[in-house]
């Protein structure tokens, strides 16, 4: 079990951004880039979702959207990002490496950077989300691979958080893989995600009879 304080180390980082939102207000470009499967009504679930630019636009696509985040300050940015947006997000304040999740209950689950866990968490937390995904339902995730060291313009410093395209498809191996493309990118979220990245996105689909 890791004794890192996430909530203190994060909420540090959002307080210190002050009124600005710290990866910015609008959407993930990946997330934003599959707005194809986020029908009006659909139930996702966005982890670890920060400051709420996800989460709320999720809702502006008309989701019924819960979103989780370990920090109370960025909680509160994220619920006044959802009212000035006039959308409606369940925020929940949840460490979810130590969070009993919903099991089958929604249509998509979504984790953008949220390579925090280490090796020994990963597979709880993988399988926390996988498990919160209704059979036939849709898991989204976008993570920096190794090379992204080179850059720094983001992300964990370490290198084992990571993730490579055999790491997702062992992890995904009982799942459909829709998606798996690494690939590098300019990236400006916010002031904490700028600058050249190497990134990789996934889509899996939980098999229906799962």
């Amino acid at each position: 079990m890791s004794t890192f304080d996430h909530e203190a180390f994060w909420s540090a980082r959002y307080r210190d951004a002050g009124d600005d939102y710290l990866f910015g207000t609008a959407p993930n470009r990946f997330m934003a880039s599959q707005a194809k499967h986020f029908a009006a009504g659909m139930t996702v679930l966005s982890v670890a979702d920060g400051e709420g630019r996800n989460a709320v636009w999720l809702a502006e696509q008309g989701c019924r959207v819960t979103a989780t985040e370990i920090s109370p300050v960025a909680l509160a940015k994220a619920a006044k990002l959802a009212r000035v947006r006039h959308v409606d997000v369940e925020f929940v304040e949840a460490d979810i490496l130590n969070w009993t999740w919903p099991v089958a209950a929604y249509d998509a689950v979504v984790g953008i950077f949220i390579q925090f866990a280490t090796p020994a968490e990963r597979p709880r937390q993988l399988a926390g989300m996988k498990g919160a995904v209704k059979p036939g339902g849709l898991l989204f995730l976008q993570g920096y691979t190794p090379k992204q060291l080179d850059y720094r313009t983001g992300g964990p410093s370490a290198v084992e958080n990571l993730y490579t395209p055999e790491l997702l498809r062992e992890m995904f191996g009982d799942w459909e893989i829709v998606l798996l493309r690494e690939h590098e990118d300019v990236i400006e979220e916010g002031s904490a995600h700028v600058g050249r990245s190497a990134l990789i996105d996934l889509v899996a689909r939980r098999p229906t009879g799962k």
